[in-house]
């Protein structure tokens, strides 16, 4: 086992590895910019080291200081959270050729699965289901048209490199393929220099489920249930939830199955998870792996019982997957609530400032992973992230209950939340009855609202 990690992120997440960390008995390294110098992870790692100015290019996103960092603390792995750094396949090769271990699956791996393209050929190959669409990248207005003349409109042209719905644009009729295109490749080049793009049929409300893996370097992968995360805006998740309200027993198998051969197929070893679209029929489709621990990751913990940053840790230093986990069910319900500093009401703006008051829910089955305190100032620099509220029940319906609970209980002033919102979602008819899709929040809380959150 390691003796000393750093943690190359900011926020909740790098708090919430140190606590993996300490329980491990793991010494922790905090790394953090200027404008985080009075954020919570700094105070409860053993060390921290500042890596430079508020702006990411210059801080987190500095792979020569990040290393430095770990070098002059004498750590001997980094564990990059989610964002960042933490799916770039560059930086995992450097921490490798310095002699770091990077806590998450290869350099090859993060580059073939950050590839959609080449991602989803790959699952094909391996006979998961794949969304009908290009066979790799198309590199013209001419392919992009022969394509979606192929699968028949709408299709939705997406960047190989993409992420968080950039590079990403919906496509009716054969008129607007041209402008779509020509958008979406200006945004990827932008985004992420990769202005590389393809084409998949478009589905209009399907469901988005996530399947959760672990693996080791000895080839074992096992499936913990899946995950519920078609409550999003702008492709942005809102609530998440385990299981889903839709997924039977037989679904399930079939789904872990699916996502067990897909990441055996590419020798995945680390957390991570494999993103389905699920359609009113019943049929799911691979969308895209995720090379990290996730947002969401809480909700898994909490039907499992299971803490997944310590196995990640685990089998980073090279121990086996724990042969029980196999045999591990699901125990009640779990939802999960991102409160972001955003202002709903005005087109979710953000809402960095001083939080002058802070009381986090508690009580039974609920958990607040934060880094805000009362009188913390909130960068602008980065996500607006600022909490994630998690509750575990016996049903549904409970913990429905009590998230509404712990949301009444939830006090943040100073600045604008989400909380409002999700108030609201969670007293909606259609989100109680389980009748949720990816356009849930278009069809249902903006409608109700006049066209307004």
């Amino acid at each position: 086992m390691f003796k000393k990690i750093l943690i190359a992120n900011r926020g909740e997440i790098a708090l919430r590895i140190i606590r993996a960390c300490k329980e491990l008995g793991i010494a922790t390294v905090a790394v953090y910019s200027e404008a985080d110098a009075n954020s919570l992870h700094i105070r409860f790692a053993d060390e921290a080291v500042c890596i430079g100015p508020a702006p990411s290019p210059k801080s987190y996103l500095n792979i020569p200081h990040l290393i430095s960092a770990a070098e002059i603390t004498n750590a001997e792995a980094i564990h990059p959270g989610y964002g960042f750094l933490a799916e770039n396949a560059h930086f995992a090769d450097i921490c490798t050729s310095c002699g770091i271990v990077f806590i998450g699956p290869t350099p090859e791996v993060i580059s073939l699965m950050g590839d959609k393209a080449r991602a989803k050929e790959t699952m094909r190959s391996a006979g998961v289901p794949v969304i009908p669409g290009s066979d790799g990248t198309v590199h013209s207005v001419k392919a992009a048209a022969e394509v979606a003349a192929r699968i028949g409109y709408p299709v939705i042209i997406k960047a190989v490199a993409g992420g968080g719905g950039r590079g990403m644009r919906v496509v009716r009729f054969a008129h607007e393929l041209a402008n779509a295109y020509n958008t979406a490749q200006s945004e990827a080049r932008a985004a992420f220099s990769n202005a590389d793009l393809y084409i998949e049929k478009y589905f209009e409300s399907p469901r988005h489920i996530e399947v959760q893996l672990l693996g080791d370097v000895y080839g074992n992968v096992v499936a913990l249930g899946e995950r519920e995360c078609s409550v999003q805006r702008k492709h942005q998740k809102l609530i998440e939830e385990s299981p889903s309200p839709v997924v039977t027993p037989r679904l399930r198998r079939e789904m872990s199955a699916a996502a067990v051969k897909g990441a055996k197929r590419v020798h995945y070893s680390s957390a991570g998870t494999i993103e389905f679209l699920l359609d009113n029929r019943g049929h799911f489709y691979f969308m895209e792996m995720n090379t990290r621990i996730q947002v969401e990751h809480p909700v898994t913990e909490m039907v499992f019982g299971l803490d997944l940053v310590k196995e990640q840790i685990r089998l980073a230093a090279g121990a086996r997957l724990r042969a029980d986990l196999r045999f591990w069910k699901m125990r009640g319900h779990a939802l999960e609530c991102r409160i972001n500093a955003e202002d709903p009401a005005h087109g979710f703006r953000p809402s960095p400032g001083t939080i002058t008051s802070l009381h986090v829910p508690g009580g039974m089955g609920v958990r607040v992973d934060t880094h805000a305190y009362a009188q913390y100032l909130l960068p602008p620099n980065y996500d607006s992230l600022i909490a994630k509220l998690i509750v575990h029940a016996p049903t549904r319906e409970e913990a429905i209950i009590r998230m509404q609970r712990a949301l009444d209980e939830f006090i943040v002033e100073g600045i604008f939340t989400t909380i409002p919102l999700h108030k609201q979602i969670l007293s909606e008819e259609n989100f109680r009855s389980g009748n949720i899709n990816t356009s849930y929040i278009e069809q249902f809380i903006l409608k109700t609202n006049g066209g307004k959150p």
